[in-house]
């Protein structure tokens, strides 16, 4: 926003962007797709600018490739007990 010389205050003042949305914004709570693209639109920016993925601890230890691999195991297993 600093570089596009754009404030908070024009952004509620000349772009309809609600003071609601912008608190939600500083809380990192969710805010809905459109409004990251209005938000690209406004400053003329990429959504990698302006958003970063975190992954939650919990989806960094179920990588899906391993819960797969230890699926085929254990019903390799079970075929070999038979």
């Amino acid at each position: 926003m600093k570089e596009r010389g754009i404030t908070q205050y024009d952004l509620y003042e000349h772009y309809e962007i609600t003071r609601s949305l912008l608190d939600r914004l500083r809380k990192n709570k969710n805010i809905e797709i459109f409004t990251i693209d209005r938000l690209c639109s406004i400053l003329h920016c990429d959504i990698e600018d302006i958003v970063e993925h975190i992954p939650d601890p919990d989806e960094m230890n179920n990588n899906p490739k391993e819960v797969s691999e230890k699926n085929n195991s254990s019903s390799e297993n079970e075929k070999n007990s038979l």
